[in-house]
């Protein structure tokens, strides 16, 4: 089940092997979560710092109260 919507703004927990643009990004699609995790759906997501968009697990999102612009 997904905690978040299509246009909800969150924030990526940056992890060390992952390189990504900080601040807040934009829920764009919903992808179905995995027979192997299926408690921890994925997202497509996008920052505005970045020319493309990314997949993150549920777990690694959370709300944020920014605005994205």
């Amino acid at each position: 089940m997904h905690k978040f919507q299509i246009g909800q703004t969150v924030e990526l927990d940056v992890g060390v092997l992952r390189s990504s643009a900080p601040g807040a990004y934009e829920i764009r699609q919903l992808i179905p979560a995995s027979d192997r995790d299926p408690e921890d759906p994925c997202y497509r997501i996008k920052s505005i710092a970045e020319a493309h968009e990314r997949s993150a697990r549920q777990s690694e999102l959370t709300l944020s109260g920014r605005a994205f612009a």
